[in-house]
């Protein structure tokens, strides 16, 4: 029995002990209130403008523009709907692949007097080019279009579909959650008006996040009070998070370039393994994020097999965490053309900053055995 293995990073990640480091005196000595006036309060204050810099530095973002949040959830929820509260409803669109946390605020809009669209994608899941003329061509006022998969990895070239949005004149928003310390990311360059993050994929603590907001857009709050972030998200803040956040940001930065080299290496190893065993990686055409690998086996079962490997010691996945719990077969599949037995049994496996060479091919000796044990069983009872 090896040691247990993690492959499960599009999740969430390990809290990385540089940022546990950082966080620990704001659950101790400090743990003042960062609207207070007095010592306490004003090194909070302090802690937080800190980290808003440092967030703001990983994406190339003024700090001004960066509104912390609960995490991504609460970030895509803040723009969808506060933008649209602040627009005379007309035709927002989502591409058919993103997560819930963008899918269902939009569906809400329909409330509103919204009309709702999705944008189609082609069968490696990048965003159908006929599909997004049409839409552009009627109008939309908001569009969100997520920057890279949190299923398949599969990366849009946001900067592009950004630029034919605003000539359109839609606001567009990207969730960017699953690309932060895995792609270099540039809010200028994107040309989105808001920019989703979170700190729990970049070895950061569960329960931050961040709206990054071009400040000529204007939002309604989902939350009112205090008037904390700009008056955009009221509450007394979650100081030790946010500067975990901070931290994780500046770690992610510093190292993405080797992590992401190292991750595509393994990522490569692996899915060869795969394609020996005759499985089918979807999406392999497209440009994806460096350590994610969605595929499927015809003839074994996706959820027999993610059970097994547990029980073997290694944590992966069938689809996205978010949507665990729903029997049904893979949207991000679905949308991509692929038929529903096979969306319905995918696996994805995800590496991170701490997976090594040898626990990938850890991995690959025990799916291999269990791909064959499965597939004896199967002739056996034939």
């Amino acid at each position: 029995m090896f040691a247990p293995v993690y492959l499960d990073h599009n999740a969430t990640t390990p809290l990385d002990p540089e940022v546990r480091e950082a966080m620990l005196p704001f659950l101790d000595a400090r743990f003042g209130n960062a609207s207070s006036r007095h010592e306490y309060g004003r090194q909070a204050r302090s802690a937080i403008d800190d980290a808003r810099s440092r967030v703001a530095a990983a994406v190339g973002a003024h700090p001004t523009e960066v509104v912390f949040t609960s995490g991504g959830s609460e970030a895509n929820n803040l723009f969808i709907k506060g933008a649209a509260a602040r627009m005379k409803p007309g035709l927002a669109a989502v591409s058919a692949i993103e997560h819930p946390c963008v899918r269902e605020p939009a569906r809400q809009l329909r409330r509103l007097g919204w009309q709702v669209d999705e944008v189609a994608v082609d069968g490696d899941g990048r965003i159908d080019e006929s599909a997004w003329s049409a839409l552009l061509g009627e109008r939309p006022r908001l569009v969100s279009v997520m920057l890279a998969n949190n299923e398949s990895g599969v990366i849009q070239d946001i900067a592009r579909l950004a630029s034919g949005a605003r000539v359109a004149g839609a606001t567009m928003h990207c969730d960017a959650v699953q690309a932060l310390g895995k792609l270099p990311l540039d809010f200028r360059a994107l040309g989105v008006h808001g920019l989703t993050l979170s700190a729990h994929k970049v070895y950061g603590p569960i329960g931050v996040g961040a709206l990054v907001l071009d400040k000529r857009v204007d939002l309604e709050p989902l939350i009112a009070g205090g008037g904390q972030e700009r008056n955009l998200r009221s509450g007394t803040e979650n100081v030790a998070a946010i500067v975990g956040f901070g931290r994780a940001c500046e770690l992610a930065t510093a190292r993405l370039a080797d992590d992401a080299a190292r991750m595509a290496a393994l990522r490569d190893e692996l899915e060869a393994a795969l394609v020996a065993l005759g499985a089918r990686i979807f999406s392999r055409r497209a440009e994806r994020l460096p350590g994610t690998s969605f595929f499927g086996l015809a003839d074994v079962d996706g959820e027999t097999l993610v059970a097994k490997m547990d029980r073997a010691g290694f944590a992966i996945a069938s689809g996205s965490a978010c949507s665990s719990a729903d029997p049904e077969p893979s949207r991000t599949l679905l949308a991509m053309g692929v038929d529903a037995d096979s969306a319905r049994g995918a696996i994805r496996v995800s590496l991170g900053r701490e997976t090594t060479a040898t626990q990938v091919g850890e991995f690959i000796a025990s799916f291999t055995h269990t791909v064959g044990r499965l597939r004896n069983l199967a002739a056996m009872s034939a």
